[in-house]
């Protein structure tokens, strides 16, 4: 009787908007996105109108088990194990008494051209760097980034001196740094190991470590000191 009562009186409540609310011009309409209501795609070119509907035709799976059903996405994780592999990474091992592994995870991405149309899938893998413990696995975790300033300067520059400007882009850019530090993580889903139980012990970087822009910065550094570069004091991201 008394729950009876009770689900009658909730049924007669009056619903209010919130008060913090109340500035505030609210959709009343029940569904998950209002905006959909307003959206409009007449003001974009029809090359972003092209690739803003791609967008729906084909999504990125959510974990492994999806994607390992697609033998698009399944070709895409074993070229990216290929070029781990062919980087030198890792090396299998047995875990260590009293030593943590960190765990990975594939990260779906699907490459289109600017009409929309799809160039590539890429199947990265991302290590759960939030698992590794300060001080045991990764110390350092500082990398320098270019001022802003820097950049303008040196566009003024190139116009006032009609110099040409190079920029290029690093495949992999991550796993190409060092690791200094002992890091030791789970097999990858999709990679068998030599023996059953055995870990990865990460030779090279890769993408998710706390300490991953640090080793690249020291890398491509270490690099350009080699060609004769040098640093400038002003903004340590600029080579000379």
């Amino acid at each position: 009787m008394y729950l009876s009562l009770f689900y009658l009186l909730e049924n007669k409540r009056v619903s209010q908007v919130p008060s913090h609310l109340q500035d505030y011009v609210c959709n009343s309409v029940s569904c998950n996105y209002p905006i959909d209501q307003f959206r409009s795609y007449s003001a974009l070119s029809p090359k972003h109108q092209a690739y803003a509907f791609s967008l729906n035709t084909e999504i990125e799976p959510p974990n492994f088990h999806v994607a390992s059903k697609d033998s698009r996405w399944t070709l895409a994780m074993q070229t990216g194990i290929e070029a781990l592999n062919a980087n030198h990474t890792w090396e299998f091992v047995d875990l260590p008494p009293d030593d943590i592994t960190i765990r990975s995870k594939w990260v779906y991405k699907i490459k289109r051209y600017a009409d929309g149309t799809i160039e590539r899938f890429k199947a990265r893998l991302v290590a759960q760097g939030f698992n590794q413990a300060e001080g045991l696995n990764y110390f350092d975790t500082f990398s320098t980034v270019a001022k802003l300033s820097t950049v303008r300067e040196l566009l003024a520059l190139a116009s006032i001196h009609g110099w040409y400007l190079h920029q290029l882009d690093v495949n992999n850019v991550f796993l190409h740094g060092d690791l200094h530090e002992v890091v030791y993580m789970k097999v990858p889903q999709g990679v068998t190991p030599p023996k059953h139980g055995q870990v990865c012990k990460l030779i090279k970087s890769l993408y998710g470590l706390q300490q991953a822009s640090r080793q690249w910065f020291e890398k491509i550094t270490q690099f350009l000191y080699a060609q004769g570069f040098i640093q400038t004091n002003s903004d340590h991201t600029v080579f000379t």
